[in-house]
């Protein structure tokens, strides 16, 4: 049986670089059905395609992908992953930004030796390079606090005539249900703003 040619491909749901993956598989003429492509946050690795990608590879097959991070999210999973597809499969892995990571060629002692210590140093730099945008964005967003800048859903204003609202539904005069409809809460918010108007009435 023939060796088979794959691509594998891995964008953030941030990251713009799908296309630009995607044109560099093409252009070797892999097959679409060939070509698996995980989409997913930063925060979350489950990646449904990769592990089928896995399942099918044979030993002797070409797997194609963009960057050597496209692999693992930091030093210990990219070196795991590599030695799994490379010697427990007996895949090829060629990085197309860095034609020194290609297990096709080179194969002599010094080769061999020159590909580890690459992929060593990539495997660092990309964890590293992780790292420091993970920090950035953390001292961003504390900075954006200490001026003020809020995250998350806005909060929803409390209705109109609330207060009267909340007086009648004590008095036994209203539902809560008609409460809720008038406001268009639900029991939790509802219950929510009745903590918080209290607490207000106490400062």
């Amino acid at each position: 049986m023939s060796a088979k040619e794959y691509a594998y491909i891995r964008v953030s749901t941030t990251d713009q670089n799908e296309d630009r993956q995607l044109d560099a598989m093409a252009a070797l003429k892999i097959p679409k059905s060939r070509i698996f492509v995980d989409r997913q946050s930063g925060k979350d690795f489950n990646r449904p395609r990769y592990k089928a990608l896995v399942r099918k590879l044979k030993q002797g097959d070409v797997l194609y992908i963009q960057s050597i991070d496209r692999l693992g999210r930091n030093y210990v999973e990219i070196q795991e992953q590599w030695r799994l597809l490379t010697k427990d499969r007996g895949v090829n892995i060629a990085v197309l930004d860095m034609p020194l990571l290609d297990t096709r060629i080179g194969r002599d002692l010094m080769g061999t030796f020159l590909a580890d210590i690459v992929l060593q140093v990539l495997s660092f730099v990309a964890q590293n390079e992780r790292e420091t945008t993970r920090k950035r964005q953390m001292e961003g967003i504390e900075s954006a606090k200490s001026r003020g800048v809020r995250f998350g859903r806005p909060a929803k204003k409390t209705p109109v005539a609330f207060e009267k609202l909340v007086r009648e539904w004590r008095q036994g005069n209203l539902a809560l249900k008609d409460v809720l409809k008038k406001t268009g809460m639900k029991e939790s918010s509802f219950y929510r703003r009745l903590k918080n108007l209290r607490t207000d009435k106490d400062e």
